[in-house]
């Protein structure tokens, strides 16, 4: 049986157009699909991988199918355990105890982890591209790492051609267990051979209070850090409360705690009056989903760029329906 990457660049698009018919997503999605779990697989057979946890969107749609829609790049947490070793053993626990210590573990871990991804991530995948003859090129920006791939496809341009994994190394990832990701094309071309790859994934209940607190930060500043590409945020947490994870998630009293101690003291942020956003209300009772009117434009926009370029994968809901389930989601956050 014949693998994809063995194919030559018209046989690849070929198979990948038959499963665009068959399956109704567009073809540029699934080929960047495919890069993703190649990418996956690399990094999960590393000497590094005990150490390594996918996290975010794209797990969720990869290791749980939880969501129905694309999701691109590939969050990854590095343990801070493995790369602060020596910091943690000095305070006794992977938080640093205040402001100016945070500030201190930060800028060594920052420092440690571009070193990390130059020195390691990177030429390691270098070299597994060159081995199958794969044209791919990778760049580095500090802790992010960019596949730059040669697209058969083509979309809006909303998707780009590259593959995005953006490293953090600032908690230990917990809790997490192993699950296996498929290519999404595979389904549709039994006769082809797809990348495969088992990694060790952030359990999705903690997305939902990672992805819950994003949002709340976005409902308290009106704009959302790291340009567009947020509306992601909202649909998943309605597709996990659908999957009956947001309800695991809010029960669970110690998980909502340790995602809000964790962010109070690695990412604090400001309302627009400029007063400290209150990491630990959001998870008792105040958290905020739904943004007020001044933010919606922008929220509403981002939403729409996201159905232009196919990336749901099934019936939309309108952008109304969507702030109504979120509504729902946030009353019963906060009456629990």
């Amino acid at each position: 049986m014949a693998e994809f990457f063995e194919l030559n660049a018209g046989e690849r698009l070929e198979a990948l157009t038959q499963a665009a018919d068959t399956s109704g997503r567009p073809p540029h999605l699934l080929e960047k699909d495919v890069w993703v779990v190649w990418v996956l697989r690399h990094l999960f057979g590393a000497p590094y991988a005990q150490h390594l946890v996918f996290k975010g969107g794209t797990s969720l749609s990869k290791a749980y199918g939880v969501i129905q829609r694309f999701s691109e790049d590939v969050d990854l947490t590095y343990d801070i355990r493995a790369i602060a070793g020596d910091l943690i053993e000095q305070a006794g626990t992977p938080l640093p105890a205040n402001k100016s210590q945070e500030k201190k573990w930060s800028k060594e871990i920052r420092t440690r982890l571009a070193d990390w991804v130059l020195n390691e991530v990177a030429p390691g995948l270098q070299r597994d591209l060159e081995q199958h003859r794969l044209s791919a090129a990778v760049r580095v920006e500090e802790d992010k790492v960019f596949i730059n791939y040669p697209s058969l496809t083509s979309g809006t341009g909303y998707v780009s051609s590259a593959v995005m994994l953006e490293f953090g190394a600032r908690s230990t990832g917990e809790p997490s267990e192993p699950r296996t990701v498929h290519c999404d094309a595979a389904a549709h071309l039994p006769g082809l051979l797809f990348p495969q790859a088992t990694p060790l994934v952030m359990r999705a209940e903690r997305t939902f209070w990672e992805k819950a607190t994003a949002i709340h930060v976005f409902c308290k500043q009106g704009a959302f850090r790291g340009g567009d590409r947020f509306a992601r945020h909202w649909h998943d947490v309605t597709r996990l409360d659908t999957a009956g994870y947001a309800d695991r998630a809010i029960a669970d009293k110690g998980l909502a705690k340790a995602v809000a101690d964790h962010k109070h003291i690695f990412f604090p942020e400001k309302n627009t009056e400029g007063m400290w956003i209150d990491y630990h209300s959001a998870v008792t009772g105040e958290l905020q989903l739904v943004p007020e009117e001044r933010a919606l434009n922008s929220l509403a926009a981002d939403y729409q760029h996201m159905v232009d370029d196919g990336l749901f994968l099934e019936e939309v809901e309108t952008f109304e329906s969507l702030l109504q389930k979120c509504q729902a989601i946030q009353a019963k956050a906060n009456r629990a």
